[in-house]
């Protein structure tokens, strides 16, 4: 019998319409457009603006782009997983919603939380429920409202991060196309470093953590960039290694869209032509558990049937990992 791998069968995106760009954000707190492009190759970001629309909207939207594209009965899909750091409510899960709300009246669903890393997680755990033959379809979106956590009076994080949400379809494939390989770890000496404080157990809502802004997004910059560079670029490293393959093997790099410096850095310790770096932080920003799916969506049509991507990604707790890919269509 055949050895059944989980592949990616389609792909969605969705992105707000209302851009925060540069020029606007010089309005708002003390910086200039050369000092963000120059340290983070942002340009602008997208922006849910409507307060009465969560993350769960971006979800769905991206959902229903894949669903159109792929004509997909929702019937079909048997999971949802949503990767988000800005869940709808606690408790409540958002995947669980989504699912719904695209019609997968047949599918089971839950939310998965690693930072910026929830997407890569979530492949690791598509493929899990896909090898084991119980599941054919399962879907997985990577969604984050993080202009919903954002103090728009720090500059060390307003600039950075901006809304939006991919999708991608995981099915059965015996042709050894799929996810080959996988290298994933954390470590909690993160925690301190990249965090939203309060809202959770720890330090429930009050009146005292809503005055002292414990409800937005604090990081350390310098800590969480050293971290990113040599933990991203490593994990990429062994998973080369392990596969046999050298940097000619490789078609594509789609690494988490948090900073230019950190993809460069971990292209260049694979030995990887710029060209064959996928980049799309310009646009977007930091869209947390979107940006590697919304790589996908906006580079499908240049991905070919049987190309060697390596997915590689960085997050707060600390997570982080790498994945080696056979892309499985032509689009």
């Amino acid at each position: 019998m055949a050895k059944i791998n989980a592949a990616i069968t389609a792909v969605g995106k969705y992105v707000p319409d209302y851009i925060l760009t540069n020029k606007e954000l010089e309005k708002i707190v003390e910086t200039n457009d050369e000092w963000i492009t120059s340290r983070t190759g942002i340009k602008e970001r997208r922006i849910l603006k409507d307060k009465d629309k969560p993350t769960s909207y971006l979800a769905i939207k991206a959902a229903e782009d894949l669903i159109q594209k792929k004509g997909l009965d929702p019937k079909e899909i048997d999971l949802v997983l949503v990767g988000t750091a800005t869940p709808d409510m606690n408790v409540a899960s958002t995947a669980v919603y989504v699912a719904t709300q695209i019609g997968a009246v047949n599918a089971f669903g839950y939310d998965l939380q690693a930072a910026c890393s929830s997407f890569l997680y979530a492949m690791s755990t598509a493929a899990a429920y896909i090898e084991s033959g119980r599941y054919k379809k399962v879907l997985i979106i990577g969604a984050d409202k993080m202009s919903s956590i954002i103090d728009y009076e720090d500059r060390t994080t307003c600039i950075i991060f901006g809304d939006g949400a991919g999708a991608a379809l995981f099915e059965p494939n015996t042709e050894g196309l799929g996810l080959q390989d996988e290298y994933l770890r954390s470590d909690g000496i993160g925690r301190e470093f990249l965090k939203m404080e309060a809202g959770g157990s720890l330090n429930p809502a009050s009146h005292e953590t809503v005055d002292n802004k414990q409800h937005y997004i604090r990081q350390e910059g310098r800590t969480v960039f050293k971290y990113a560079v040599s933990n991203m670029a490593d994990a990429a490293v062994k998973v080369l290694e392990r596969n046999n393959l050298t940097n000619d093997d490789v078609d594509w790099l789609a690494a988490h869209q948090a900073n230019t410096r950190i993809i460069e850095a971990t292209a260049k310790r694979i030995e990887l032509d710029k060209d064959k770096v996928m980049m799309n932080i310009q646009n977007y920003g930091n869209t947390t558990s979107g940006t590697l799916p919304l790589l996908l969506a906006d580079y499908e049509k240049q991905l070919k049937k049987g190309d060697n991507v390596i997915f590689a990604a960085f997050g707060g707790g600390f997570t982080w990992g790498a994945t080696y890919l056979k892309w499985a269509y032509n689009s």
